[in-house]
Formats: C-alpha cells, structure tokens, sequence
C-alpha cells in the first residue's frame, strides 16, 4: 500500500502548476487516473514478489565481513598449506634438539667363513717327521656364526656443527612462521577485494537501475508531451537513446554484480551465494602519519622477517661448511650380545675416545664454505632491496588512502547538489523551460556521482588493507570498520 501512496502523491504533483503547464493541468489530471490504476497493479505484483525475494535471501549466506575472514582461514587451501610447512618446520627443530644425545645402533651380521691357519714346528720338526707330521701345520675351519654388536657413539666436539645445525632449523621454523602471517595477511587483502567489491557491484547496480527507471520514466513524459503538442520529435528521440543507454549500462552492472558474488563465493568456498552484511565504509579521520606506519612496517612485515630468517639460514650454512674443515671428538661403546659365536679376534666389550679428521676430500670444502658466505650476502641484499620496497609500497598506499578518503568526502557535497539540480530541472522541463537533454544530463549526472562516491569508499578500503598488510597489521581491520563514521549502504 505505501506503493500506491507515492504513486498517488507523484501523480497529484503534476495537477500543481502555472502559466503554461496550467495549460496542461487536465491532461495531467487524465493521467493521474491511470497512474492509480498502474500503482495498484505494480503493488500487487511487489506483493506478488516478495516471498520469491524472501526465499532468495533465505538461501544466500549472509555474512559479516568479521564472520568472512574466519571462514576464509578455515577453508583456504594456501593457508592449509602454509600451515603444514610451519608443522614440518617446527617438527624439524624439535629433531636438532637431541642432536648432542648418544647415538646407539644395534647391527647384526650372520657369517659363513673359512679360516686357515699355518703353525710352524719349528725346533720340533725332526720329532713331527719321525710321526709322518710335516712342517707347518695347516688347520682350516668353515662354519657359520651370527654376530650381534650394540655400538654406542656420544659426540664431544664437531666443530660447530650441531649448534649450527641447531641455528638453521630454529630459523627455518621463523621463516615458515612468517610465511604462514604473509599468506594470512594477502588473504585478508584478497577478501577485502572480493567482499566489498561486491558491495561495490550492488551500489552500481542500484545506480544503474535508478537511472533506467528514471530513463523511461521521462520517455515517458516527453511522449506525452510530444502527444500534446510540447515536445519535439527529436527531444522524444534523444530520450529514447538515454533510454537504451540507460539499459546497457544496467546489464553490464547486473553481469558485473554476478561475477563479483561468484568470486567472493569461491573464495568461500561457498557453494550458494553469499550476501555481504558490511558496508563499504570511511574513516573520516586520517588513520595516523606516513612515518608511524613505515616503521611498523619495518618491523612487523612479514616478508622481512622471512628474510631475516633466510640470512640466519645462510649464515648458519656458513658455520656448517666451515666445521668440515675441523676435526670431530666422540666417545664410543661396544658390547657383544652373542659372545658363544664370537670370533677368536672379537673383544665382549670395549669402549674409548675417537678423533676423526679428514685431510683430503673430493668436496672442496674450501669452495662450498666461499658458495655459502655467497649465499648469505644474497639473502641480505634481499633484505635490503625488500625494506626499500616496503617504505615504497608503504608510501603509496597511505597516499591512496588519503586521495580516497578526501574524494569521499568531497563528493557527498556533489551528490547534494546533483540531486538538486536533477529536481530543478525535472521541473523546468515539465514547465517547458529546459530540454529533454538537460534532464538527461542532470540524471546520468546524478548516477556518475554515487557510482564515484561508492567507488571511492571501495578505494578506501582496499588501500586500508593494502597499508595495514603492509605493516604486518592486517588484523586490525575489523577496529576500522567499527571506527568508520561514514559507511555506503546499496540503495541509499
């Protein structure tokens, strides 16, 4: 029923006027009737709609863009993966930390072997003669032996090795844990893209269709006034071309609406579509200073700590290469677990000190430490290039932000005055002292200024997330939609 009041009320305005749309005044009156007619019918049919609408709304998923990003983090497979590197990892420097405890094996071997064996007589050959014995004597055996050992090695000293084994896993597990924040901080990124993007799609939506209705609403009119004598024929002609103007660009709205909530869905993974419930949103206030922002990037950048990581890595690699070229000390043990089969030259225990050194090798060892200090002035100059980068990248999103926020704010003043200057001239033209083409102009004016307007909030947002990824603060994202004082909602 509200419908066919306002339908009513729009048809009572035309009965107002004067001078020449006096003139008009009963032809407006005739159409008033209709119009009521026409209202009743379109109520019935938004009657008729609403539980299909109703019904569709039940089967998309309505979600906060707070309940997105948890969702998101449950169900991403490159988060999932980064999260099994990080076991891994972690997994690997628990295994370092025993590196210094004895090592002990048990091997067994199971012998077929023939000994022979030659005696000499000696003094005593001309007696062994006398009884057919002759010099040496020869004893030989074949027999079959099973020979368990349990040996025992303790390091004492490799060189540096195990702690710089030590080092290297432990900054292993550093870097895939900076990984694991770099992959979650994009994904916030790829969300606010996708979620608000949509939001974006539906304002456009809402313009365009606003602009087609109110397209054919003054084809409609300058019809009736070429009818009556008041419009030209060309000014009838250029309503038709913003008409179909009008409804090209609302099917491109309506496809581009579609393919933002297909992406947000299978970012979701979400089999139905999915309903964002967060509007786009600014924060009138600047959200603090290009230089507090660079710093925390400096320092909580995810990549960097990656890097860091990375020349830890290298430079424990530098100290591993470096132990090869010393000598290795250890304590060892042997015990004899099956002393019935023990061979005429096996100890039943034994235990004692090594050193082990090796004085030539086929690895050059000289050249893999030099490929080692290479790689760790590598990761270093990787890091530096990176921390350029960052200011760079830093300095560019919070001027993107800043451009976004002031544009803003400045076009809710054009929204204002466009819409006035849309109702001034809807009047000028019904009183015949403005053209067709004018108010054409002042409605697409209207439509380009909102589409800028939620555009710049969408800017807004992206560039926020973009600042806050780069300064390892992605998380708190949901604090700016909660301070936001200025939000866009679709149909507004």
């Amino acid at each position: 029923m509200t419908g066919i009041k306002i339908a009513a009320a729009g048809a009572m305005e035309w009965q107002v006027s004067t001078g020449k749309a006096g003139r008009l005044g009963g032809a407006y009156r005739r159409r008033s009737r209709a119009a009521h007619g026409r209202a009743f019918g379109l109520a019935l049919g938004l009657v008729l709609l609403v539980p299909a609408t109703s019904a569709l709304a039940q089967d998309a998923d309505a979600l906060s863009f707070d309940q997105a990003r948890e969702r998101l983090e449950r169900v991403s497979d490159a988060l999932a993966a980064a999260d099994a590197n990080l076991r891994a990892r972690q997994d690997l420097s628990d295994a370092t930390a025993r590196l210094r405890l004895p090592e002990i094996s048990l091997e067994a071997r199971y012998l077929e072997f023939q000994k022979t064996l030659s005696l000499p007589l000696g003094s005593l050959a001309p007696v062994g003669e006398a009884f057919g014995i002759e010099s040496p004597l020869r004893f030989q055996e074949r027999d079959r032996r099973l020979r368990p050992v349990l040996t025992t090695v303790l390091p004492l000293y490799t060189g540096g090795q195990i702690p710089a084994a030590q080092a290297a896993a432990a900054a292993a597990l550093r870097g895939a844990d900076a990984e694991r924040a770099q992959q979650s901080q994009k994904l916030t990124s790829q969300l606010v893209q996708a979620y608000f993007g949509q939001g974006l799609a539906e304002q456009a939506l809402s313009v365009r269709r606003e602009v087609r209705d109110g397209m054919r609403q003054h084809l409609a009119h300058a019809e009736s006034l070429e009818r009556e004598g008041f419009a030209t024929r060309a000014q009838v002609l250029q309503a038709v071309v913003a008409r179909d103007a009008s409804e090209r660009e609302y099917q491109k709205a309506l496809n581009d609406r579609d393919a933002a909530a297909q992406a947000l869905a299978l970012l979701l993974r979400s089999d139905g579509p999915v309903t964002p419930i967060t509007p786009l949103f600014v924060v009138g206030t600047s959200p603090g200073t290009l230089e507090a922002f660079t710093r925390a990037a400096l320092e909580r950048h995810p990549q960097l700590a990656q890097l860091r990581a990375l020349d830890d890595q290298a430079g424990a690699g530098v100290r591993v290469q470096a132990a090869s070229l010393k000598p290795q000390v250890y304590l060892f043990g042997q015990y004899d677990l099956y002393r019935e089969d023990a061979l005429l030259t096996d100890t039943d225990w034994a235990f004692g000190i090594g050193l082990k050194y090796t004085f030539l090798s086929g690895r050059d060892r000289p050249r893999q430490i030099s490929a080692a200090r290479a790689q760790q002035e590598q990761a270093q100059a990787a890091l530096r290039e990176a921390q350029n980068q960052i200011r760079i990248g830093v300095a560019q999103a919070w001027n993107a932000l800043e451009t976004a926020r002031q544009q803003f704010l400045l076009l809710d003043s054009s929204i204002e005055q466009a819409r006035e200057n849309l109702r001034l001239q809807e009047l000028a033209f019904r009183e015949g002292q403005s053209t067709s083409l004018d108010v054409m102009d002042a409605r697409l004016g209207l439509g380009a200024a909102r589409v800028e307007h939620a555009h710049a909030a969408y800017d807004y947002c992206v560039a926020l997330a973009h600042l806050l990824e780069l300064g390892g603060q992605s998380a708190r994202f949901g604090e700016y939609i909660r301070k936001a004082d200025h939000r866009v909602f679709p149909h507004e």
